[in-house]
């Protein structure tokens, strides 16, 4: 995907990122499931919040795997020949179709009827002014469940004799989930600044679910380098604004950030996109990495 203006003027581009399977809770650091998958349903995740609403979802009666290693980004990434082998025997594979290259052709080519894009469940109807659609769904709580009921539709079609738990799975999930987002929409109602500046466009919907404003330094991929004038632009803003933290995330450097802070006298912070998760994340899953993003845009954004 190659990277676009952001509608501030900045450009625009997104990571996506997979971990391995890991059971509820778990922490998983290898790029297949360390359990004895005999008798399991064989799944294969294109990145980390599938990989993770999948297993939440299928519990013990599922094997997972991710496409997207620990600490890879995600959006550019390359499949060995295991990989795309994986994507062959698999009884599923759920992905979502435009964020990852490589993984669409493996899918198209190796998945048959056997793939599910998440994609229409999750009504990516956020455009950005170039006409790129955020793909960051899950950041949105109310729409990552309603992937994860179509994942459990999915589960229960493949392997029906346990229709029963993926559907008791998905609407624990989807409580929870509920839950967090009743969490965020109380913790951020009181926020003095709206505007929330960031490494790269991923918080769109995240934005738009609570109130706040996302103002992108860098496009959908956080790797790029922005141009000067980019920074310029957004540093510009952020003291015009009384902007006081910049938000920068946990699998690219943080440089983009500290730039625009240093020169506009802000605070760095971190807000992660939760593309993947590794040593530096602050919580062991999804859930846990959602909670300290809201405490850290409590404290950037001034909520009282």
């Amino acid at each position: 995907m190659n990277p676009r203006k952001s509608l501030i003027g900045v450009p625009l581009l997104i990571a996506a990122l997979v971990v391995t399977a890991c059971g509820p809770g778990q922490r998983s650091t290898d790029s297949t499931d360390s359990t004895d998958s005999t008798d399991k349903l064989a799944v294969v995740a294109a990145f980390y919040p599938l990989q993770f609403a999948t297993q939440q979802i299928g519990g013990s009666h599922v094997a997972v795997t991710s496409l997207t290693r620990p600490g890879a980004e995600p959006h550019d990434i390359e499949l060995t020949p295991r990989d795309v082998g994986s994507v062959s025997k698999a009884k599923l594979v759920v992905f979502e179709k435009g964020l990852q290259g490589a993984v669409d052709s493996a899918v198209a080519s190796q998945g048959g009827d056997r793939g599910l894009d998440v994609a229409p469940a999750a009504k990516l109807d956020l455009k950005l002014a170039s006409g790129t659609t955020d793909p960051h769904f899950w950041l949105d709580p109310q729409r990552y469940a309603a992937v994860g009921n179509t994942i459990a539709t999915r589960l229960s079609s493949v392997d029906p004799v346990h229709k029963a738990d993926y559907e008791k799975n998905a609407k624990i999930f989807e409580d929870r989930l509920t839950a967090l987002s009743t969490e965020f929409t109380r913790g951020l109602a009181t926020c003095q600044r709206k505007e929330i500046v960031t490494s790269h466009s991923a918080f769109s919907y995240l934005s738009r679910r609570f109130g706040m404003r996302q103002i992108a330094i860098n496009g959908i991929s956080p790797g790029q380098e922005p141009q000067a004038a980019a920074l310029a632009t957004v540093s510009t803003y952020v003291r015009a604004h009384g902007v006081t933290t910049v938000y920068a995330e946990t699998l690219v450097s943080p440089a983009i950030a500290q730039t625009v802070a240093r020169e506009s006298g802000a605070t760095v912070s971190t807000l992660d996109p939760i593309e993947g998760l590794t040593s530096a994340s602050a919580g062991k899953d999804y859930f846990g990495v959602m909670r300290s993003n809201l405490k850290a845009l409590r404290t950037g954004q001034g909520c009282s």
